[in-house]
């Protein structure tokens, strides 16, 4: 718990410091707009979930009678410094028009209440308190927003001496917005139907969420329709009039969120669309977020939901990123890291995550957009996946509209670790839409250091045997330099032709098992010369040559059809694969095993011609930039969208 009783010499609650609010202070109605829930952990909730929600370290474990009411037990001192509960106020002082929030508490029993806030540093102080005895009374706290321009949040303490409820607590607006957000939500969905309606059943079930969502928009795009899942009456019952299914050809998250934008801006009087992947876990409340922020923003902006990872679930997978203009590609934003868990380092203990964070975009997993960004800047572009949602946080930023990654709007979702998207077929739309995205948005005239960290790729993917990934990016190189034209006609077959480029090599086929193969005929022992991981420049130098130099020497005809080793995901590294003939290497899901084999061959060939396409890219980069840039317009008009829809083909449900 937080120990420091420091009064902040800029207490927000008056000019005086004072420990104790005055009467008028407490009297409830200053709270006029609800912007943020205090939530409750759920009954199934691990210990290390509800850290999300409570920091029980000075209690027991508190009793969520729901949602939204806790019981105590005298003596107890229990936190809301919590990811979901604690409120972002940096965020809302640099984006909103709001010079002070209310925290609104009923409470009944005798218990403190104590406020706190922290700095961009991560270090708290004492705010301001209350003392309260007996029955049931609500409190509310004013609190000025205006110590948090870089960084810092607001959370709130209770200490009891006898049995406490604590309920229907939250952080509330004292003034109304300019204009209540009409809020749609936007999901895509390819063959998940239990998914999607599970997302769609989580919009329903709570129903403040339910109230404000004011139209719903499914893009079905499999042949397991959302409306055979068993659940899918529930919700068309729940949502009526205000949900709408669109079933059509697969145009892959692009085309599909596309769709949603598409029937929302067009076909509806919705200021503000929320698009929602089909395989995540909603914390509903992160709409409400969301909408609220929109609402008291300055000026619109994009606002993102960050992504907590799914396979564990107190981790904070991403709070913020951005796009690396030199060499073009995406990682985590400045004073960020990825996997925070909140289990292992409460938010008090984590200075890092008390500054606020500026990103380039925000992942579709959860964003929302407003119609006047639509309106400014257009559709997305038509690039089936990979690099849509980057481009589109580029391209409002380019206008005027910034990407806010709103700490505490969040959903779960399968985390980048447990993928290998790079590698399999997806990697055509890798690196095709990061070229594009580059073309239009990289201020380098030959692109910055983009094409030599290409070809670093393409070497080692080369020397790990994955030669059909590299058949892939070569794919995409030709399929850049031929230019915008044929992006809208070329989209649904992307994927089928994405996907028999994969198999054109071994690497490329996924078998259910290694024991489909020959026993390995190296042992382990013989193996271990070949694991010694190299550290330092000389070493890995020493091994970089050795590797290509091995890739220069004739296979070993007994190691064709027989595998040299049998090797796990994480094993298989460039270092060891590229000094063997052969192995089975396990796939990213865990769900079966590729046999890669080396061939000095097709390693000569598809380096010389990565090295002449990257090369020929460069030099051609400016005449590049100005064909796609003078594309835009019609890649990302709604009239062109409009008439492709039309042409692909789609049933409203």
């Amino acid at each position: 718990m937080t120990t420091d009783s420091t009064l902040d010499a800029d207490a927000p609650v008056s000019q005086e410091v004072v420990t104790e609010p005055r009467e008028e202070e407490l009297t409830p109605g200053k709270a006029v707009q609800l912007l943020q829930r205090v939530l409750m952990p759920r009954p199934a909730d691990q210990l290390k979930v509800r850290s999300l929600y409570l920091d029980e370290v000075n209690s027991g474990r508190v009793r969520a009678k729901d949602r939204f009411t806790a019981e105590l037990d005298p003596g107890w001192e229990v936190s809301f410094a919590t990811y979901f509960n604690a409120f972002p106020a940096s965020y809302w002082r640099r984006w909103s028009v709001l010079e002070s929030i209310v925290l609104r508490v009923t409470v009944s029993g005798t218990c403190r209440i104590d406020v706190y806030r922290s700095k961009a540093d991560g270090e708290s102080m004492h705010v301001t308190g209350a003392v309260h005895e007996g029955g049931e009374r609500t409190l509310e706290f004013e609190l000025d927003l205006g110590p948090f321009i870089d960084g810092g949040w607001y959370w709130f303490d209770v200490t009891t001496d006898e049995r406490t409820t604590v309920r229907d607590a939250g952080w509330y607006a004292p003034q109304a917005p300019a204009e209540q957000p009409r809020l749609a939500v936007g999901i895509c969905t390819y063959n998940r139907p239990v998914d999607a309606v599970a997302a769609l059943e989580a919009l329903v079930e709570d129903e403040v969420v339910r109230e404000q969502v004011h139209l719903a928009v499914v893009a079905d795009q499999g042949n397991q329709h959302v409306r055979d899942a068993d659940r899918y009456p529930v919700v068309a019952e729940a949502l009526g009039e205000r949900l709408r299914i669109v079933e059509q050809p697969n145009l892959g998250g692009s085309g599909g969120f596309a769709r949603t934008i598409h029937e929302s801006f067009t076909n509806s009087d919705a200021t503000h669309i929320v698009l929602l992947d089909d395989d995540i876990q909603l914390e509903p409340d992160s709409l409400l977020r969301a909408r609220a922020f929109a609402a008291y923003a300055k000026d619109p902006v994009l606002v993102g939901g960050q992504m907590l990872a799914l396979q564990d679930r107190s981790v904070l997978h991403t709070m913020g990123e951005i796009v690396d203009r030199a060499p073009f590609f995406w990682r985590n934003a400045p004073n960020t890291e990825y996997f925070h868990d909140f289990g292992e380092r409460p938010l008090r203990e984590s200075p890092d995550l008390h500054r606020r964070i500026d990103g380039d975009y925000n992942g579709w997993w959860m964003c929302l957009i407003p119609r006047r960004v639509f309106e400014a800047v257009g559709m997305p572009l038509p690039v089936f996946i990979k690099w849509d949602d980057a481009e589109y946080g580029l391209r409002a930023f380019a206008a005027g509209f910034p990407t806010v990654s709103l700490p505490g709007a969040a959903i779960w979702h399968l985390s980048w670790g447990d993928k290998d998207d790079a590698s399999d077929w997806q990697a055509y739309f890798h690196i095709r839409n990061r070229l594009i995205a580059a073309a239009l948005h990289s201020p380098h005239k030959h692109g910055g250091t983009m094409f030599r960290e290409m070809l670093k790729a393409d070497l080692r993917f080369l020397m790990t045997l994955q030669y059909s990934t590299v058949e892939l990016h070569q794919m995409a190189y030709r399929d850049f330099l031929a230019g915008p034209e044929h992006l809208f006609e070329g989209m649904p077959q992307s994927i089928v032709r994405a996907r028999e480029k994969r198999t054109t090599h071994s690497d490329g086929k996924v078998l259910k098992s290694s024991g489909d193969l020959p026993l390995p005929s190296m042992s382990a022992a013989e193996a271990n010369r070949f694991r010694k991981i190299p550290v330092n420049p000389l070493s890995i130098g020493t091994t970089l040559l050795k590797a290509i130099a091995h890739n220069a020497t004739p296979v070993d005809p007994a190691h064709r059809e027989v595998p040299q080793l049998n090797l796990s995901f994480q094993d298989a590294q460039w270092f060891l694969l590229s000094r063997l003939d052969s192995a089975t290497v396990g796939t990213a899901d865990g769900r079966g095993v590729t046999f890669r084999q080396r061939d000095p061959k097709t390693f000569r060939r598809l380096f010389t011609q990565s090295a002449r396409m990257l090369r020929q890219m460069s030099r051609e980069f400016p005449e590049l930039q100005r064909r796609y840039r003078e594309a835009a317009g019609e890649l990302t008009s709604v009239d062109r969208w409009t008439e492709a829809f039309e042409s692909w083909g789609y049933e409203r449900v």
